[in-house]
């Protein structure tokens, strides 16, 4: 597995929320999932609401910005596992952990795993 480099944080924490968005739409309607769900997963994570996350696409928000305004939920240090060649639970930078549980998450819903499981409610 590659090793994140601060030239990696540094990459990632720049790219802009509204760059990242329309991918993850695509993602999962490739799959057959839709953007509700989507927005449901992002504000699962975030805290934020559907005109929030939309602010975030109009101001161009770097991820940086976009996880630093989050009210980021507790849970989601469940998640774990590979993502772009990244174990998660092994990065020791937070904000590219948060980016990166944002992947994860999408990922799921993406490959058809039940929303309960996705959003760790499940018993």
């Amino acid at each position: 597995m590659p090793v994140a480099t601060e030239a990696h944080h540094r990459r990632v924490a720049e790219m802009t929320f509204a760059s990242v968005h329309p991918c993850y739409v695509t993602k999962v309607a490739k799959k057959g999932r839709t953007e509700e769900e989507l927005q449901t997963v992002l504000k699962w994570l975030t805290g934020y609401s559907d005109v929030q996350l939309q602010a975030h696409v109009e101001r161009q928000s770097t991820l940086a910005e976009f996880f630093e305004e989050a009210s980021v939920n507790p849970i989601s240090s469940e998640v774990k596992g590979v993502i772009c060649g990244y174990r998660i639970e092994e990065l020791d930078n937070d904000l590219t952990r948060q980016i990166r549980v944002m992947d994860k998450l999408v990922d799921e819903l993406a490959k058809g795993r039940a929303m309960d499981r996705i959003l760790r409610t499940e018993s």
